[in-house]
C-alpha cells in the first residue's frame, strides 16, 4: 500500500502540474505582431527650375568726372571781379565768367597796337607813292636800266613788313585783352577756387579747378579669368551700378566706353572704364537721382546671356555630377556641364531638366539606382502597445488620481 502511494502521489502531482500549465497557458495572450519597419532612406529635394540667365562680373570702384581742369592766370593783374557761382560745388555753363582781370593796361596795350598798325599802313601807301614815282622817272631814260634800290623795292618791303609786325601785334594785344576773362571752357562744377576779389595774380599762377559734369568714369577692376564671361570682353556692355545717395541705395545704369588694355601690375587685374552721361541730373529732361563724384559703388556687369541655365549650390556637385530622385523614386546621378562658379552656387546649362527633383540632403552610403523615399510618403507609425493596456493604465491612473483626492 504504502508503495502504491509513492507511485501515484508523484503521478498527482505531475498530472495536477501539467493542468495548472495548460490553464495559465491559455490564458496567456498571443503575441502581437509587429509592424513591418521601413528601412528606406528618407530624402528632400527640390524642383529645378531652368529660366534665361545674364552672368554678371562683380567690381567696384569710385566715380570720378572725365575731364578735370586747373584754370591758370594767362596774364597778370588784380582780380577784379568774380562770378557768384565760382565757389565751391557752384555749377557753371560752358563759356560763363568766372573771374576778371583788371583789363585797363591790356586796353591800353591793344589801342597802342592799333596805333602803330595804322602809322605802319600810312608809311606802307606813301612807299608805294614814291615806288611808283620813281619807276616813271626811270622810264625817261633810255640809256640805263633801273636797279631794286633806285626804284625803293627794298624800301616797300621794310614796310611791309611793319605792317604785319603791327598786325601781330594787335592780335596779341586782343588775346592777352580776352585772356583777364576766366571764363569756363566746358559745363563744369567747381571744384576749388584759389583767387579772392582783389587779389594779385601772375602769370601761371592757379586760380581754381573745375571738374566736367557731362561725363562721369568709374574704373572697374575685373581679374582676368573673369572677362570670358563677358561678351566681347566687356566692350559696350551695360553696367549697373549700385550705391547710396541720402543714405538710400540707388542704381545707376551705365556702359563701358573702353578697355584700358593692360593688367595693372599691382593689382595683377585688367580695368574697365564705365561712362555716366549726365551724372548730377542737370538736363531739363533728366529725372535720375545724381550720382556724385568721389562716390563709391559696387557694379555689375552684363555678360553673356544663356538660354537655359539654373544655380544650385555647390556642395550638391560632385565630379560634374548631382543626384537626382527619378519618377520611380530611386536615386540617379546625372552629369551637368559647369558654365561658372558664382561664390556659393554654381550655373549649370545642360544636365538637367526644368522640374527635375534635386536630392538636396546628405545620403550615408548613395549607390545609383537605390530605392529613396520623400518626408511626405511616410505613414505615420502605429503605437505597438496593446489597446487594451493603454485602457487599463489609463484607469489605473484615474484610480491614483482618485484616490489622491
Amino acid at each position: 500500500m504504502t508503495r502504491k502511494k509513492q507511485i501515484i502521489i508523484p503521478i498527482v502531482i505531475l498530472i495536477a502540474g501539467f493542468l495548472v500549465f495548460f490553464l495559465f497557458s491559455s490564458m496567456k495572450k498571443p503575441p502581437q505582431e509587429k509592424a513591418e519597419v521601413d528601412n528606406t532612406p528618407i530624402v528632400a529635394v527640390e524642383a529645378i527650375t531652368l529660366a534665361p540667365m545674364t552672368l554678371k562680373v562683380d567690381s567696384y570702384g569710385v566715380v570720378k568726372p572725365k575731364y578735370e581742369t586747373e584754370l591758370v592766370a594767362q596774364v597778370s593783374g588784380q582780380i577784379v571781379e568774380l562770378s557768384a557761382a565760382f565757389v565751391r560745388g557752384g555749377f557753371v555753363k560752358e563759356g560763363q565768367l568766372l573771374a576778371r582781370i583788371d583789363p585797363n593796361d591790356y586796353e591800353a596795350a591793344l589801342i597802342e597796337a592799333e596805333a602803330q598798325m595804322a602809322s605802319a599802313r600810312a608809311s606802307l601807301e606813301t612807299e608805294r607813292a614814291q615806288g611808283q614815282v620813281a619807276e616813271q622817272e626811270w622810264k625817261q631814260i633810255t640809256d640805263a636800266s633801273p636797279t631794286q634800290l633806285s626804284l625803293r623795292k627794298p624800301q616797300l618791303a621794310q614796310e611791309i613788313a611793319r605792317v604785319k609786325s603791327a598786325q601781330a601785334t594787335i592780335l596779341r594785344a586782343k588775346r592777352n585783352l580776352e585772356r583777364t576773362e576766366i571764363r569756363a571752357p566746358y559745363d563744369a562744377m567747381i571744384d576749388s577756387r584759389n583767387v579772392g576779389l582783389g587779389s594779385f595774380v601772375g602769370t601761371g599762377s592757379m586760380v581754381g579747378k573745375l571738374l566736367g559734369t557731362a561725363i562721369a568714369e568709374v574704373r572697374l577692376p575685373v581679374a582676368d579669368n573673369q572677362l570670358q564671361f563677358l561678351i566681347d570682353q566687356g566692350k559696350d556692355a551695360t553696367v549697373n551700378l549700385t550705391g547710396t545717395f541720402a543714405g538710400i541705395e540707388t542704381i545707376w545704369t551705365a556702359k563701358i566706353a573702353r578697355d584700358e588694355g593692360v593688367i595693372d601690375s599691382k593689382s595683377r587685374m585688367s580695368y574697365l572704364v564705365a561712362v555716366i552721361f549726365d551724372p548730377y541730373a542737370l538736363s531739363d529732361n533728366n529725372q535720375k537721382t545724381p550720382l556724385r563724384f568721389g562716390s563709391y559703388v559696387k557694379a555689375k556687369v552684363l555678360g553673356v546671356e544663356i538660354t537655359q541655365a539654373a544655380s544650385i549650390p555647390r556642395y550638391l556637385v560632385e565630379n560634374s555630377r548631382v543626384a537626382i530622385l527619378d519618377n520611380e523614386s530611386r536615386l540617379h546621378y546625372s552629369t551637368v556641364k559647369i558654365v561658372r562658379q558664382d561664390g556659393e552656387n554654381i550655373i549649370i546649362s545642360s544636365g538637367l531638366g526644368d522640374g527635375d527633383k534635386l536630392i538636396v540632403s546628405a545620403l550615408d552610403y548613395p549607390i545609383d539606382g537605390m530605392k529613396l523615399a520623400l518626408i511626405s510618403d511616410k505613414k505615420p507609425q502605429v503605437s505597438d502597445k496593446d489597446p487594451d493596456e493603454n485602457t487599463s493604465e489609463s484607469q489605473v491612473a484615474q484610480n491614483d488620481s482618485g484616490s489622491g483626492e
